[in-house]
């Protein structure tokens, strides 16, 4: 049992509760996911959720900040733990496409997919997603530019194609993992995919 900072007994652990959240909306995604689902998913109270977490958009925002952290770390690990780019993006697309179909959890990324289907009313949230993905590619592209400017990249490399490239075959790997590809099949893409990279100036 956890405790509030005002040392008040909280009927149930946050913690928990919120992977039972991270897994609720990655697999309905934002729209599809209900207050009594996440309630009912939690083992909290409407009361003790708005209390802890406030209402749903603020749980969905710390539940995409969590999974970034935890269930989708593996992309900035492998990019920043390898020294040789390549391998870096290499790397990136071999554990994605064995952390989308991990049975343990649903299958994809939940900030590709969380938020396809929207309403106006809850158009914010898909303008977020679309934010983070933008960030992506703008971390690619940095990756990229500053491995070219190091020659680790041909001259010619248009990086910025290259980063939208990447961020293409990330985004496709995720669809296809909900839509039931095998880590096996998803690992080939993959490298067919490093095929694309940029030869050496001969």
């Amino acid at each position: 049992m956890t405790t509030t900072k005002r040392g008040r007994p909280r009927s149930f652990d946050r913690e928990v509760a919120l992977v039972r959240a991270t897994l609720l909306f990655w697999q309905h995604g934002y729209e599809g996911t209900s207050i009594a689902d996440l309630t009912g998913a939690m083992g909290v109270s409407p009361p003790s959720l708005y209390a802890a977490f406030g209402d749903k958009r603020a749980l969905f925002t710390e539940v995409v900040e969590r999974y970034g952290d935890t269930f989708g770390a593996f992309m900035e690990n492998a990019l920043d733990q390898e020294s040789d780019v390549r391998k870096g993006f290499a790397r990136m697309l071999d554990e994605a496409a064995v952390s989308y179909t991990d049975p343990e959890h649903p299958a994809g990324c939940l900030v590709i997919s969380a938020a396809i289907n929207y309403s106006p009313g809850t158009a914010d949230v898909e303008e977020d997603m679309r934010a983070r993905r933008v960030a992506n590619v703008r971390s690619f592209e940095k990756r990229l530019t500053d491995a070219k400017a190091r020659e680790a990249l041909p001259e010619g490399t248009d990086t910025r194609a290259l980063a939208v490239y990447f961020a293409a075959v990330v985004q496709g790997m995720s669809q296809q993992a909900r839509d039931g590809a095998t880590a096996q099949e998803l690992r080939r893409v993959a490298a067919y995919a490093m095929a694309a990279w940029p030869a050496p100036a001969s």
